[in-house]
């Protein structure tokens, strides 16, 4: 039954966290650490040697220990639908162990059975920056084509497990990003400065084919299964009306939602080839990278929308949007608070 405000019956309005957010406990029950146990300034600070006093991360709002009451207050506000993480590091506490923690799934089947009591369905991430710290500090993180074979075992160990309780699963959260950040997206502990854009657009590769290759075998286990791609939504506008600037900003709009379209389609994008080409970049296809890209996209889409950017052909000219979170010029015409 559709109500007055458009929406079904069966709309799945909900909230969402992250396990890096909420849970804490990052030494607790066997969990090994992660990339956002040693970056206590986020996402785009510095990484320290170990875990710090001054990192909020290592205790959060302690939802391990308190899932119960915050699950319940989710269900007070009539949610349907609780997207959240599972932390790489509590299965596999070094990311290439032989055997998973077994008191880290039990944790999750508990967090599951949570939110099932109340009727709300769990969204899950696989990924959501959330890479384990030895698989960094070991490999690179993605820039390593490894990560692909750790992250399969990883996945199929959780579906197998939550197979009867999670229906809706994502790969990656916001899996763009690694552009921007690398070490808090991909793992990878070489300095962006010092990455070329083949080696990131080399690592999204092993991430994209990683992501089709769980998605078939998500498939394989539960074919009820939806599984997702998510990319962080940049909208952005020219900051004028010169076509130079119109192409900036449709440049830019290609470059995130290239990701989407790899997912949905199973192959790069024109537009993407045309710039691997014009740059020097040449992706490396191991045998059999097409077909999983082509034979297993994903059900649906997400994305993420904390802003948008303004683009110019010129960006220097500019003043940069001191407010935004990556990137991007100010945008004249909106207020400043």
């Amino acid at each position: 039954m559709r109500k007055q405000n458009g929406f079904k019956d069966d709309f799945l309005w909900g909230g969402a966290v992250a396990a890096n957010q909420v849970e804490g406990a990052y030494d607790v029950d066997g969990k090994g650490l992660s990339v956002q146990d040693v970056t206590p300034d986020g996402a785009m600070g510095r990484i320290t040697e170990g875990p710090t006093e001054d990192n909020l991360k290592l205790k959060a709002i302690d939802f391990y220990h308190h899932y119960k009451e915050d699950i319940a207050l989710f269900a007070e506000m009539g949610y349907k639908v609780f997207r959240t993480s599972i932390a790489w590091s509590r299965i596999f506490p070094n990311g290439d162990d032989e055997e998973p923690n077994e008191a880290g799934l039990q944790f999750y089947d508990n967090v599951f059975d949570e939110c099932l009591k109340y009727g709300i369905e769990p969204l899950v991430t696989l990924s959501h920056y959330e890479t384990p710290l030895h698989l960094a500090e070991k490999y690179d993180g993605w820039k390593d084509r490894r990560m692909i074979g750790f992250f399969e075992k990883y996945a199929r160990t959780v579906f197998n497990r939550y197979k009867d309780k999670v229906k809706y699963w994502l790969t990656f959260n916001e899996i763009n990003s690694v552009l921007h950040m690398p070490f808090i997206s991909g793992g990878i502990k070489t300095p962006k400065e010092d990455l070329s854009d083949q080696e990131l657009y080399q690592a999204v590769h092993h991430e994209l084919v990683a992501s089709a290759s769980v998605t078939k075998i998500a498939h394989e286990i539960n074919p009820e299964f939806q599984v997702g791609c998510m990319v962080l939504a940049m909208p952005t506008y020219p900051i004028s009306s010169n076509p130079e600037d119109v192409l900036a900003a449709k440049e830019a709009e290609n470059t995130n939602y290239a990701f989407t379209d790899i997912h949905v389609r199973g192959e790069y994008p024109g537009h993407l080839l045309r710039f691997f080409a014009e740059n020097g970049i040449d992706i490396q296809f191991e045998k059999g990278d097409a077909e999983l890209l082509k034979n297993h996209p994903v059900d649906f889409i997400s994305f993420s929308y904390y802003m948008s950017v303004a683009a110019a052909a010129h960006p220097e000219e500019y003043s940069s949007g001191a407010g935004n979170v990556i990137g991007g010029i100010e945008n004249p015409h909106l207020e400043k608070l």
